[in-house]
């Protein structure tokens, strides 16, 4: 089994910043890819960014310029820094992972719990 645990949302104003962290932990042989997607309310979870093993990444183009993600697999955490916040990126954010397992030799996706973001005045 794989839990994945966020931490670092919260209130902030438009235009100040916020970092989101997530670890994965359990039986895990290799993390494939890492990332963030984020929900809001009446809308479906969507692709915030996404960094894989080898570095390569990718952003919704909402958030190009303002977010950025980063990660050091043989840390483990991957982290979210997102700057020049606005209003529409108030939603729950989830840290998402695409794990192999020890047990199963194959990947999985796994999801974290969710954390608030809100960026109001």
């Amino acid at each position: 089994q794989v839990q994945l645990v966020e931490s670092g949302g919260g209130l902030v104003q438009p235009g100040g910043s916020l970092r989101l962290s997530c670890a994965a932990s359990g039986s895990i042989f290799s993390i494939v890819v890492m990332g963030w997607y984020r929900q809001a309310p009446g809308n479906e979870r969507e692709l915030v960014a996404v960094i894989t093993r080898g570095g390569s990444t990718n952003y919704a183009d909402s958030v190009k310029g303002r977010f950025t993600i980063s990660s050091d697999y043989a840390k483990n955490p991957v982290y979210l820094q997102m700057n020049s916040m606005k209003p529409e990126d108030t939603a729950v954010y989830y840290c998402y992972a695409h794990v192999v397992g020890v047990a199963t030799m194959k990947g999985a996706d796994y999801w974290g719990q969710g954390t608030q973001v809100t960026v109001s005045s």
